[in-house]
């Protein structure tokens, strides 16, 4: 490698300003409002860090800068959480930024091993293997994976249902290592890789040009005509505030508005829509009366509510939950984020219970191990140390004479979790549906980050999306991650709308997170090879 041009030298290497401009460029680069689209910034964002970094022999520095980087990209991101709760949104970009931070200390490990050209070849690996890693564990928030920026970028990220998001971040973060071979390669060879640079983005914008064109990827699977309600109910008010009768009243004058108007296939309503246990035995009365309206409008209902689940008198907790104990009946119960569909005709019902849950918030992870860790828990109104369910698992839909529909009902921030949601279509869902409740968060970007984010999941698994949200946004998705129809958010509204049903499966859906695996082998690789090389490098010395 050349030493650095005298401009950048004097630009990168003198204080944390350069860090700082990568953390500040990542953050703007994220999806914000729907006007404001600056997702281009971060396919330069991390030069700055990079650059910085290069040629840093400090383990310490090196840490720094790279935390100060991603502190400043997780508080530009991420600091709307704070709204919800202080204490809860100042420790998630805390832990955030220190998380993000792993890729660029092997970054230093492995500069010191090979060099800082095969590093730089090396550092996508590290960076989509490393972003991959961290989301499976419970610890994580998986928020702020680099992939995640481009998700409005729908003429660029088509290529997703073979990558995922996964294939995205390496994209980005190899764009930004040419960019720094480029910086660092002076002007002799400035052409090779300003070239190299346009055909990195003409080949997305050319896969997508061809899908987007041809609709490839989705199959002519039908529609299914669907109605999202949105109540606009303060999220802060309807744990307290409002009774059952209340609640279900509520929820009854715009299913009719919506029946009388649509005459939908399916009705859907947004996460704990009813916050109270209905399938509990004391609300009997509430159940009888929501079946009565069922029956009243021929339409089958998929609805958030929160469970209850009690063992056996003398038995353990229910599974894939802490447990806690209900002295006046002896048993041991658990309680649940869930979504269940009734339909006219059946008197069973069936219910999904949210298996990804929000760290800290919803659950603090691995209470199940050290049950005093449940302090910790960041509790919002009526949310928190919620059990988690089994899995996923499909809802059947039989619309009044059609063949059965599969659905796969998302609860929330299980949205970002790309392998999660590609389990639901490989088990046969033809439609993806999303009840949330992202009020908690005011009229800032964080209920459209978290829109955005969605749409990767339709991109990935082609297939559309109703996604029903309690202030909004309520939106529907097509497979392409295009919108469809979308209604004003802190509104009363119900959305009306005709979406595409899907059977093939994207060979992203077929081989979910393959590219990300790999990442983290070849990481691996490098890393025991460079060990090894290092040593024998130093058994050869006299």
């Amino acid at each position: 490698m050349t030493a650095y041009p005298k401009a950048a030298d004097r630009l990168f290497r003198s204080s944390y300003v350069s860090p700082l401009l990568s953390g500040v460029l990542l953050a703007v680069s994220f999806p914000s409002y729907p006007s404001i689209h600056l997702e281009l910034l971060a396919w330069v964002a991390l030069v700055p860090l990079l650059l910085s970094i290069a040629e840093d022999q400090s383990a310490g520095s090196v840490f720094r800068k790279s935390y100060a980087a991603m502190l400043a990209y997780s508080a530009g991101a991420l600091w709307w959480v704070c709204i919800a709760t202080l204490p809860g949104g100042i420790m998630t970009i805390v832990a955030q930024a220190f998380f993000m931070t792993v890729p660029f200390m092997l970054f230093f490990i492995c500069n010191r091993l090979w060099g800082l050209l095969r590093t730089l070849v090396a550092f996508p690996f590290m960076q989509v293997g490393w972003e991959w890693l961290y989301m499976q564990q419970d610890l994580s928030l998986g928020w702020l994976t680099l992939g995640n920026s481009q998700a409005n970028l729908n003429a660029m990220v088509q290529y997703a249902d073979i990558t995922g998001v996964w294939g995205i971040s390496f994209w980005l973060t190899s764009f930004n290592v040419l960019v720094v071979l480029a910086v660092l390669g002076g002007r002799r060879l400035l052409v090779p890789y300003a070239g190299a640079l346009l055909a990195m983005v003409l080949a997305p914008l050319a896969y997508s040009a061809v899908v987007l064109h041809s609709q490839g990827g989705a199959d002519t699977a039908g529609t299914i005509r669907v109605s999202l309600v949105q109540p606009d109910i303060d999220p802060y008010e309807k744990w307290d505030r409002y009774t059952g009768s209340e609640t279900l009243d509520l929820y009854y004058r715009l299913t009719d508005r919506a029946v009388r108007e649509s005459r939908p296939d399916l009705v859907v309503w947004p996460e704990t829509a009813l916050p109270f246990f209905i399938l509990d035995d004391g609300n009997d009365e509430y159940l009888s009366s929501l079946r009565r309206s069922l029956s009243r409008w021929h339409v089958p209902l998929l609805t958030g509510f929160s469970d209850i689940v009690y063992a056996a008198p003398g038995e353990e907790p229910p599974a894939a939950g802490t447990g806690k104990f209900d002295r006046q009946s002896g048993r041991f119960y658990e309680t649940y984020n869930a979504s269940m569909l009734l339909s006219p005709e059946m008197d069973s019902l069936q219910v999904y219970r949210k298996a990804r849950l929000v760290p800290f918030a919803e659950r603090v992870p691995y209470t199940e191990y050290f049950p005093a860790l449940e302090h910790l828990a960041f509790s919002l109104a009526g949310v928190g140390s919620w059990g988690r369910g089994p899995g996923p698992s499909l809802m059947d839909l039989y619309p009044a004479g059609r063949e059965r529909v599969s659905i796969a009902n998302i609860i929330c921030y299980e949205s970002i979790f790309p392998g999660y949601v590609s389990e639901f279509v490989r088990e046969g869902a033809e439609l993806l549906t999303l009840v949330t409740n992202d009020g908690w968060y005011g009229t800032s970007y964080g209920p459209w980050q978290h829109l955005a984010i969605g749409r990767l999941r339709c991109i990935e698994n082609r297939r559309a999306m109703a996604r029903c949200a309690n202030t909004g946004v309520t939106e529907c998705i097509d497979p392409f991650g295009r919108t469809i129809a979308r209604v004003p958010w802190w509104e009363e509204r119900v959305l009306n709308a005709e979406v595409p049903l899907g059977h093939a499966l994207s060979f992203y859906t077929r081989y979910p997170d393959l590219l990300a695996k790999a990442s983290v082998a070849v990481s691996i690789l490098l890393l025991l090879s460079g060990g090894v090389r290092k040593r024998l490098l130093r058994g050869r010395k006299p």
